[in-house]
């Protein structure tokens, strides 16, 4: 049995969020299941409520989750997302083994207002698409992004229901988008947000702010807002090969 130290200014739950820490990231994989709770209860000789308390702390760390009626399950690692030109999440996800699941939330025609209608270079009150989609994997989610659309995209985006936004946009109105630019900022969720990413509210996420413009007529065509989970993606930057005169502001 572990050996807990009582009175050492650690409280025990602490102590066995360390030792289950230790368990996931030196025998572990994801996917795996932790042991449940009686036994581990009896391991650390603990009751079980102090050690529902030391996995409720793995839970927000993000590196299990409860799934009721089966247990305590690890969570995948952290996914290393790109964010170049062609940054492409499918893809991204399908060259680590994963298949990835993006869900259309919301569609809707808006007028372009502020940092929006700069960012589309469009007119104040010009119509534009909205999406608001979800991406991850399974059951696991990972990142939150507004879309805003304008031109060819939007007109494609008007048909698109889910799945790679990218393949759509390029099989159902021949457009392909590249970053130009991005910018990355962190932030405390809303509260609509945090529950969409199934995340604490008091856990910051890593904002990408993005400007994409179409490859054939080089027209900025999508300004896209994304929330990612900090604890389940990290953000890959490659090297700049555009420099915009006009850069975005936080």
């Amino acid at each position: 049995m572990p050996q807990l130290v009582r009175h050492s200014g650690i409280a025990i739950w602490a102590q066995i969020t360390t030792a289950l820490r230790g368990d996931i990231e030196q025998g572990l994989d994801e996917s795996d299941w932790l042991p449940a709770e009686p036994e581990l209860a009896a391991r650390f000789g603990v009751n079980r409520h102090t050690l529902r308390r030391a996995v409720d702390e793995l839970v927000t760390e993000g590196l299990v989750e409860r799934v009721h009626g089966r247990g305590t399950r690890v969570l995948a690692r952290g996914l290393v997302y790109g964010i170049g030109r062609d940054t492409r999440f499918t893809e991204r996800l399908a060259a680590s083994g994963r298949t990835a699941r993006v869900t259309l939330l919301e569609r809707a025609e808006i007028g372009a207002e502020g940092g929006v209608a700069r960012r589309l270079r469009v007119a104040e009150g010009a119509p534009v698409l909205r999406l608001r989609t979800l991406r991850g994997e399974d059951n696991l989610s990972y990142a939150l992004t507004l879309h805003f659309l304008t031109g060819a995209a939007a007109e494609a985006a008007r048909t698109y229901e889910g799945g790679s936004l990218t393949r759509h946009l390029r099989e159902a109105g021949g457009v392909t988008l590249d970053r130009v630019e991005s910018l990355i900022t962190t932030r405390l969720p809303l509260p609509e947000d945090a529950l969409a990413l199934r995340m604490p509210r008091n856990r910051p996420v890593l904002r990408v702010k993005g400007v994409n413009a179409c490859r054939e007529s080089s027209l900025v065509q999508e300004y896209a807002i994304s929330q990612f989970r900090g604890d389940r993606i990290q953000l890959s930057v490659a090297e700049a090969s555009w420099t915009s005169e006009d850069p975005l502001p936080d």
